[in-house]
């Protein structure tokens, strides 16, 4: 087809509906390895912080395999690598109900973990030593110290790193096509495929995609502000 159009797209009830569905599951996905990897994040920053050697060690080689390995061959390797190793009776579970955006939530989520845990450890190391000892004092333990204390700060710290993580994260979703998830890039190339209009498809995915990494951004930067605000008081 010659010319640009927009509205064959826009206009179309049935690509409107593909890429809104794709953008459902970019979101699913997108949320769902953030809540992942901001969990094991904290969990990897509390046991490098113990004075164990092998765990530092153990942490350590963890986040350098998830750094140093490119995020598509770990997804390949959980969804035609792992799964192959599960019983049966699970693999076939996983097949009827979307084990594909299942092993992206995963793999997805354990790479950027690495990533969080070393922005937060990077934000834990501007906490003053005094910190820990005033939470000792209080009579704080180990644990009640980095919640109550020292991750409050060190969030604070490293506001800015997990902000440009998460929109990491975030444009990183679009691998999942590979192993089959129709997020938004998969969507886009189905209704390119159905339209034969690459051009108007790509660019509203790419319109999509910026949107709504200019509002993570503006939502981080609005946690930030007001994060200071309060540790400022």
């Amino acid at each position: 087809m010659k010319g640009f159009d927009l509205a064959a797209i826009l206009l179309n009830p049935e690509f409107r509906a593909m890429l809104a569905e794709g953008m459902a599951m970019t979101v699913i996905v997108a949320l769902g390895s953030w809540l992942l990897a901001m969990a094991l994040g904290i969990a990897l920053l509390l046991v490098r912080l113990t004075p164990s050697r092998v765990a530092d060690g153990a942490v350590a080689a963890y986040i350098s395999y998830h750094r140093n390995v490119p995020t598509l061959v770990q997804l390949m390797l959980w969804y035609f690598g792992i799964s192959s190793l599960l019983p049966n009776g699970l693999q076939g579970w996983l097949g009827e109900h979307h084990g594909e955006v299942i092993f992206a939530i995963i793999a997805l989520g354990l790479c950027q973990a690495a990533y969080f845990s070393e922005d937060l450890r990077s934000g834990i190391r501007t906490v003053g030593r005094g910190q820990a000892e005033a939470a000792r004092a209080l009579g704080h333990g180990y644990i009640g110290a980095m919640r109550f204390v020292l991750m409050p700060q060190a969030l604070r710290n490293s506001m800015p790193a997990l902000v440009n993580h998460t929109v990491s994260l975030f444009k990183n979703s679009s691998l999942a096509m590979a192993i089959g998830v129709v997020e938004l890039t998969g969507a886009a190339r189905e209704v390119e495929n159905e339209s034969f209009r690459t051009f108007e498809t790509y660019l509203l995915a790419t319109i999509l995609y910026l949107v709504c990494s200019l509002l993570i951004m503006a939502v981080g930067a609005q946690l930030s502000r007001r994060a200071n605000l309060a540790g400022a008081r």
